[in-house]
């Protein structure tokens, strides 16, 4: 998919997972030119991360990595950054709340924010979803209703929090990348690092559910 050399700027929170990747790829379908923005945190792996910095190469899209691991002296508790075992399991169970890192998105959102107001860049893009709802509070509705507004009157200029699948399910972000004849072997879901996908975490969970129900077969190979 080429990218657009349209004058209207946005930033792209990019994780190197499949929700952001279709994010990423929406955007340019919308013809927008997009800045892709890479967070580590912190996590136990980079391997997002790779394949992150792969798609942007691949897209000739300017791509930023941004260090914020310092913050981890500050939030602790998540399964994601601390020496806690990531449980297994569906992402309707309650064990699934330890991958909550305090106020992420808050933070993810300020910065890229932030970032797209020195680019003039009109609007933040990123990949809350239904899906995301139960556990993650700053993926709901009411947590992207009032970023936005905070966004409006932050800065001399506004700045849009676009989440384009808000009100829709993994199965539907797959079905709509699909559409546009997404790639997702250039993706990463899995919340360990290792050389295969586990199959068994709630990330990999979820993913495969939105592959078994779009009826094709998920392009990744899993340890089980």
């Amino acid at each position: 998919m080429a990218v657009s050399e349209n004058k209207e700027k946005v930033v792209v929170i990019y994780s190197g997972g499949m929700d952001s990747y279709t994010v990423l790829n929406k955007a340019i379908e919308q013809g927008y030119q997009p800045f892709a923005l890479t967070f580590d945190y912190g996590q136990k792996h980079n391997k997002e991360i790779t394949y992150a910095r792969r798609v942007c190469q691949e897209l000739n899209i300017a791509h930023k990595v941004i260090d914020i691991t310092a913050i981890n002296q500050l939030l602790a508790g998540s399964s994601l950054t601390d020496d806690i075992d990531i449980p297994e399991g569906h992402y309707e169970e309650a064990s699934m709340k330890s991958t909550v890192v305090p106020n992420r998105n808050m933070i993810l959102l300020s910065l890229a924010v932030g970032y797209a107001v020195s680019l003039e860049a009109t609007k933040v893009f990123y990949g809350a979803h239904s899906g995301d709802h139960a556990i993650y509070p700053d993926c709901r509705p009411e947590f992207v209703e009032k970023m936005n507004a905070v966004c409006q009157i932050a800065n001399y200029d506004a700045v849009d929090i676009v989440t384009p699948y808000l009100q829709n399910s993994k199965i539907d972000i797959l079905s709509d990348g699909l559409r546009m004849n997404l790639d997702y072997s250039k993706t990463w879901t899995c919340y360990n690092g290792r050389e295969l996908a586990c199959g068994k975490c709630g990330a990999c969970q979820e993913r495969l559910e939105a592959f078994e129900l779009n009826q094709v077969k998920d392009p990744l190979t899993y340890e089980s």
